[in-house]
């Protein structure tokens, strides 16, 4: 028997004022999953598409560990959308073979009174499974809210990642920007010239 679970997540965070606003952060996808990401836990497969190989996951005396292809890609007004494009649970063939994982979010900036933003999103995500005994004669009940809690908990620590690291990046982003501009200008303000530049006589 197939059996399926279910969570959502909606988040809300308030970005300081910059020199540069969060929608040119969010036009690099990849920046952006670096930041949330372990280095040691995502490879990228493609230009917008990456490997992300999750922690293990205890549900009921079952331990799993998905390895989940995802795209993330953003659009002109710097939202951000991402999409499960493929999963595998490695170490347990019987589950592999009958899993389903489909996670789809959306992450968009709006700029509010003060000229500040506000980060809105949400994330949804569903999988179904067919259990193997003796999980498969457990009440559904109990499966469907151990799976559901299970499922609420990784995206609330999604959510909690996101809420820290992506303003942190972002701020180390904005200042890495302004100080390469200020070093550019006062290249170019110089009165000496720079060793690619023409001799003034």
């Amino acid at each position: 028997m197939t059996t399926k679970f279910t969570a959502s997540q909606s988040i809300e965070i308030s970005v300081p004022q910059k020199p540069i606003p969060i929608q040119h952060y969010l036009r690099q996808p990849q920046r952006l999953v670096s930041a949330l990401v372990d280095p040691t836990r995502y490879e990228q497969l493609a230009e917008d598409v990456f490997r992300l190989k999750m922690r293990p996951l205890s549900f009921l005396t079952v331990s799993l560990q998905p390895t989940v292809d995802m795209r993330v890609w953003s659009v002109s007004n710097g939202t951000i959308y991402l999409r499960s494009v493929g999963c595998e649970i490695r170490g347990v063939d019987y589950i592999n073979q009958r899993f389903n994982l489909d996670l789809k979010g959306y992450l968009s900036p709006r700029q509010i009174s003060t000229g500040a933003y506000l980060l809105e999103g949400k994330a949804d995500l569903e999988v179904q499974v067919e259990l193997p005994p003796p999980l498969a004669f457990t009440p559904t009940v109990i499966l469907e809210a151990a799976g559901n809690s299970l499922l609420k908990s990784v995206l609330l620590t999604v959510k909690q990642r996101l809420s820290h690291q992506l303003l942190a990046d972002y701020h180390r982003w904005v200042i890495a920007q302004t100080t390469e501009e200020k070093v550019l200008e006062d290249d170019t303000n110089s009165p000496f010239p720079t060793p690619h530049s023409p001799l003034p006589y």
